[in-house]
């Protein structure tokens, strides 16, 4: 799944000046002008050896079912935390603008580490008019995750603290978000537990957690993948809420 090929993006933008921030955007159809725009954030784990590109495939089939997508870059910078989260609002901020093609509400959608940066956003930074959140396979409570060592240490790499020291980078321990939050699991992820995203919901009731039997992690970013339609319906979801 990481290494597929996919269709190059139709633009790529800036939302600064550093080499990182920068995004990639895919132009929906006709349609796509009365939906909102999806930001995607990529996982990794916020190690830097892992970017935007393997969120391609997905960004492409978001688009072919009929959005305007953007995939953003950030920095990843271990023990710099402040670097990822600034460089993701910030491309919040401007991407609305950016990217045209949509109807100006925003849903951002992160996959693992990027599922904790939109969840984080979603609750300190959230786009100019957004609407919902999607967080798939999400690092969404750093103290469990660190409690359970996920990808050897990565929360404490990230941070390069203790999770307990940053609860202003935990979503489970922010405020809830304002708009309608998903978060949408595996239930055979064996990289974040489903355990980590039920935490979450725990601690932000207003959320809403679905899970996706005898899916695994890379499954909720794989087009080809069983749980696909479930991204999908989730998206439809959060676009067109008073439908459903």
């Amino acid at each position: 799944m990481l290494s597929r090929s996919a269709p190059a993006p139709d633009a790529t933008v800036r939302y600064g000046p550093l080499p990182e921030q920068v995004a990639d955007a895919w132009h929906g159809g006709a349609g796509a002008a009365a939906r909102p725009l999806v930001v995607l954030v990529h996982g990794g784990f916020w190690r830097p050896e892992y970017d935007r590109a393997h969120t391609h495939p997905m960004a492409a089939a978001i688009r072919d079912a009929g959005w305007t997508v953007c995939s953003i870059e950030y920095r990843r910078e271990p023990g710099r935390p402040e670097h990822a989260v600034r460089d993701v609002a910030g491309a919040l901020a401007a991407m609305p603008g950016e990217v045209d093609g949509h109807d100006g509400r925003v849903i951002v959608a992160g996959h693992s580490a990027g599922g904790h940066l939109a969840l984080w956003a979603a609750s300190a930074a959230p786009a100019p008019r957004q609407v919902g959140t999607l967080a798939l396979a999400p690092v969404a409570d750093l103290r469990l995750a660190e409690q359970l060592h996920l990808d050897d240490g990565a929360v404490r790499d990230f941070l390069g603290a203790v999770a307990a020291s940053r609860a202003d980078l935990d979503p489970a321990r922010l405020p809830a978000p304002a708009g309608a939050t998903v978060l949408l699991h595996g239930l055979l992820d064996e990289i974040v537990p489903v355990a980590v995203a039920e935490a979450y919901t725990a601690a932000h009731p207003g959320s809403r957690l679905v899970t996706v039997p005898g899916a695994a992690h890379f499954a909720v970013i794989d087009p080809l993948s069983g749980a696909w339609p479930a991204v999908l319906a989730e998206l439809e979801r959060l676009s067109f809420p008073a439908a459903v």
